[in-house]
């Protein structure tokens, strides 16, 4: 049996709930193409141990640790175009976040501040947030602390209840919060957007033949047009997909590289 896993945007509950959903009609489709596919999503692997699984048919990676190190392991499928602010077809923004009582006005404001990110692995709460800051950083250094809080959420609370002065938050992240949880974010302000980049792309295995690719992409299209899914790509925020190649993903590692060029190679 082959692997299939949507670990990503998993919050709120009825986001969760509609990416169960999806995969139930995708997984249905490509079974009815004669595929190898799950009946369900596995909850039980964690999201990064399944990318570089063998028997993964169905995933999705984040594009910094794809340029990172999952080009030439993994395969991508397409990226999905979220109907979100801060969302352009398959590019999208981090939103930088301040408390709601911040008078911050200008990136200076916040010099020694105390920033939360999700985890160092991440390209919208790290990497873009990274080279937002990087052009004001002095000596490799601009916020006096930062923190690691494990997720986008945790970031998001971190700032409001006055535990961090600063985030960078996965447009699609904060837009699922906002139509769904909106008074998560009642504590906290957009400060400003990050660069933007390519967003979060549907991988499947480097074992997966190129004609089982093919099919992934055809069902895939075939299903977020089916008009019987409206509700729930809805739901995900989810209009269409780009194919995307390895070429589109570079500036990700660009910004990454231009980051360390200007002396702040790290979050500090």
């Amino acid at each position: 049996m082959t692997l299939a896993s949507l670990a990503m945007y998993v919050s709120p509950p009825q986001v969760a709930q509609a990416t169960h959903q999806f995969w139930l009609a995708l997984g249905a489709r490509l079974r009815d193409f004669g595929l190898n596919a799950p009946d369900v999503l596995d909850d039980t692997v964690r999201y990064d141990e399944a990318w570089l699984r063998p028997d993964l048919i169905f995933g999705q990676t984040c594009g910094y640790p794809y340029v990172q190190h999952l080009r030439d392991k993994v395969q991508l499928v397409a990226t999905p175009n979220y109907d979100l602010p801060g969302c352009d077809g398959p590019i999208k923004c981090s939103f930088v976040i301040v408390n709601a009582q911040s008078s911050a006005q200008s990136i200076e404001d916040l010099r020694g501040a105390r920033a939360a990110i999700n985890e160092p692995g991440s390209n919208s709460g790290y990497n873009l947030f990274r080279a937002f800051i990087a052009p004001h950083a002095e000596n490799g250094r601009f916020f006096s602390s930062v923190i690691e809080t494990g997720g986008h959420r945790a970031s998001i609370d971190a700032v409001a209840s006055g535990k961090a002065d600063i985030a960078s938050i996965d447009c699609v992240t904060f837009g699922n919060t906002l139509r769904f949880d909106a008074e998560r974010l009642a504590g906290v302000r957009v400060f400003a957007e990050t660069p933007r980049g390519p967003g979060l792309p549907f991988i499947t295995s480097i074992e997966t033949s190129a004609k089982d690719l093919v099919i992934l992409r055809r069902a895939l299209a075939e299903t977020i047009a089916d008009p019987a899914l409206d509700d729930i790509c809805d739901v995900l925020s989810l209009r269409g997909i780009t194919f995307l190649g390895d070429a589109d993903y570079q500036i990700l590692a660009k910004l990454d590289r231009d980051a360390e060029a200007q002396g702040y190679p790290a979050i500090a």
